[in-house]
């Protein structure tokens, strides 16, 4: 499995939010980028995950970073994670699991007692250059922004 390590290039993409719209890492060039990477909407750790980035967006806004949440899930399904919890974020879809992998977290792990390939709960801090400010494999669902912040 690839991993990323601070100062690393952050591998750029190209996904579908939850409004069908076109995202590129490169549409945030005078911004930070807090990219994260969450299994499935609407699961109790997502919402958790995602409501905690909600909830800090002013918070993040003032220290100029912006918030991507991915996952495998279809943008119809992102949509109504995002109107049932009031996200307001862009929540990027990502069902071939492409950019998960360039990011390391796609991967071997324990679903409901079997083991398989599924997304690994991750998130990165990306400067205005492009660059890996922070990386954190396996981050709990409320210390996405905490460890951010940190860095910020």
């Amino acid at each position: 499995m690839r991993t990323l390590k601070i100062g690393d290039k952050a591998p750029s993409f190209t996904l579908a939010d939850q409004e069908g719209k076109t995202i590129s890492l490169k549409d945030f060039p005078s911004k930070k980028v807090l990219v994260y990477f969450y299994p499935k909407a609407m699961t109790p750790g997502c919402t958790t995950q995602s409501c905690s980035v909600r909830d800090a967006t002013t918070k993040l806004a003032k220290a100029k970073v912006v918030a991507l949440g991915i996952s495998p899930d279809e943008p119809n399904q992102l949509k109504k994670f995002d109107e049932k919890y009031t996200l307001g974020f862009h929540l990027l879809s990502d069902p071939d699991h492409k950019v998960a992998e360039q990011y390391g977290a796609w991967g071997e792990k324990n679903l409901y007692g079997k083991k398989g390939k599924g997304i690994i709960r991750s998130s990165f801090l990306i400067d205005e250059n492009g660059r890996i400010l922070g990386v954190w494999y396996k981050v709990k669902p409320d210390d996405t922004v905490p460890r951010a912040m940190e860095l910020v």
